[in-house]
């Protein structure tokens, strides 16, 4: 009889864990569809909202903008979130300067209210200043576990295909894209840092990367390389020819640009480039120049109205792999061995180039039918 009794008291149990689950979990639903649904469309509602919906999807791309100030292409990227962004799926992180706040008063879009970081620091091209703010974007985004991609991107920036292309391109591949490539000609590795960074592990690459979750931890935590870099590599003074003989000292220093230089060094050094596609996810065009200043000086090339033509757009999404001269390279884009696209983003552009890009119709969910890479 006991056993009897013990028996039925397990199933009496059991049965009322399984309908307190059932409970819990229709309180969550229901939970979930109120916010999400009848709540109105006040500032603090929205990001309550999104914070409410990624607790439920673990697998978000963070977007962090470093910008100088405001976000002058905010009308392009509202139109990119709003009408194919699955707000379970992002976040937004903004490094702007400091004090500088996004709200009516400075964005045209409420998907940027109130993302800018309250820790942010002046940056300086060229200066140990643009990778700290770097870090501390990554810091900031590796707070939300559900964070398991990071997007870097500058105030020029455009997406070059709709929310859920780029989301699928990116979580389709259990790597980062980083832009990576041996270094030997330009003279911007010092010797002085040796005891810490061997010649053979510098290298050189675009700032604008796209990590998993496992290197933003790498990068944002890193205090070994970084202070090497904060105290060794430093951008070489123009010319001025009104100092004289003193411009020689100057000219005779290690021209070392600590965003084109940092990121890839720091994965190489912990071994990790066997876990990159090792390429950018950003198209920029670059362009020499010479002035009296600067004997010789590369710059993006900006995309106004009259360049950001359909033509010109789809010439770079055309472009599936990309030729890395030193090391001899040719690295063909590709996501879990299917070849795709190599760029997702662009810049620099304009507003008039913006404009004209949202007006060709880009970020229609109807214009992008994508098969997923």
């Amino acid at each position: 009889m006991r056993k009897r009794g013990q028996n039925g008291l397990w199933v009496i149990w059991k049965v009322a864990a399984v309908v307190s689950f059932f409970i819990y979990l229709l309180i969550a639903l229901v939970r979930i569809y109120y916010y999400y649904y009848y709540s109105d469309d006040s500032d603090d509602d929205v990001n309550n909202n999104v914070d409410l919906l990624q607790q439920v999807n673990p697998r978000v791309v963070a977007f962090m903008f470093l910008v100088r100030r405001d976000l002058p292409l905010d009308f392009l990227w509202h139109t990119f979130f709003l009408q194919n962004g699955d707000a379970a799926n992002y976040s937004i992180y903004i490094h702007s300067e400091p004090g500088f706040v996004f709200d009516e008063t400075s964005t045209r879009s409420t998907f940027f209210y109130g993302r800018q970081l309250t820790n942010s620091i002046k940056v300086a091209w060229g200066q140990s200043t643009m990778i700290e703010a770097e870090r501390l974007l990554l810091r900031a985004a590796l707070q939300n576990p559900a964070n398991q991609r990071f997007i870097l991107l500058s105030d020029s920036c455009v997406p070059l295909y709709n929310f859920s292309y780029i989301y699928n391109y990116l979580m389709g591949s259990s790597k980062s894209f980083v832009d990576s490539f041996l270094d030997m000609k330009e003279g911007r590795y010092n010797p002085r840092m040796s005891s810490v960074i061997p010649m053979r592990k510098w290298r050189k690459g675009s700032q604008w990367i796209a990590l998993i979750r496992s290197h933003a931890k790498v990068v944002a935590y890193d205090d070994i390389v970084f202070p090497v870099f904060k105290k060794l590599c430093k951008r070489r003074p123009p010319l001025d020819y009104s100092k004289g003989k003193q411009n020689y000292k100057l000219q005779k220093q290690h021209n070392c640009i600590p965003d084109e230089h940092y990121v890839q060094t720091l994965l190489a050094m912990n071994d990790l480039e066997g876990e990159l596609e090792r390429r950018t996810v950003t198209y920029t065009s670059w362009i020499q120049s010479a002035t009296n200043m600067e004997t010789r000086s590369w710059h993006p090339v900006t995309y106004n109205y009259a360049s950001a033509n359909p033509q010109q757009i789809q010439r770079i999404k055309d472009i599936n792999h990309v030729y890395y001269e030193t090391e001899h390279r040719t690295e063909w884009c590709k996501t879990n061995g299917i070849l795709v696209p190599c760029f997702l983003f662009a810049r620099k552009f304009s507003r008039d180039g913006a404009m004209r890009l949202l007006s060709q119709g880009d970020f229609d969910a109807s214009a992008l039918q994508h098969t997923t890479p």
